[in-house]
């Protein structure tokens, strides 16, 4: 769940209609872990890819477990939906932040082909936009508590690469 602090607004993301699964759905960057990577590893690549910019890993909102399809072993899935913060530029995969973004140009999103759309949009527009049962919902809600209460020494704890 990618989180602009200049805009306070999540990044929401439309599958494509060719997608195989849950097209035309709202979602945030969602990807799998490649043989041999990290979860960390994954999250930078899948954000790279499907969003042309890079994060800092702020928190873990939620694990998930479902099925893409049917109900069989094949189709089981784990998740790991972290909340990430947009960062100017690659200067901030060493913890430099961008506060100072007004000066640089502004971060542009580029959507790859699994996606047909986006929206930046507040917790409280995101809520009233997306359909009732949408899992964003509880992960949005989550992510908004955390933001508020975490403290900055676990933020930083989150930061480091394991």
């Amino acid at each position: 769940m990618i989180w602009d602090p200049e805009q306070k607004k999540y990044l929401l993301l439309r599958r494509a209609a060719a997608r195989d699964f849950h097209s035309g759905s709202w979602e945030c960057v969602t990807g799998r872990v490649d043989q041999g990577e990290s979860f960390v590893q994954a999250l930078h690549r899948e954000v790279k890819e499907e969003a042309g910019v890079d994060v800092q890993i702020d928190f873990i909102i939620a694990t998930t477990h479902f099925y893409r399809g049917e109900e069989v072993p094949e189709n089981e899935l784990l998740g790991v939906i972290y909340g990430c913060t947009l960062i100017a530029n690659a200067a901030g995969k060493q913890g430099i932040i961008s506060n100072q973004r007004k000066a640089e140009k502004p971060v542009k999103i580029q959507i790859s082909s699994e996606h047909s759309e986006m929206r930046w949009l507040s917790a409280q527009e995101a809520l009233d936009f997306l359909p009732s049962g949408s899992w964003l919902h509880e992960t949005i809600r989550r992510a908004e508590i955390l933001r508020l209460k975490l403290p900055e020494e676990l933020r930083e704890l989150n930061r480091r690469e394991v």
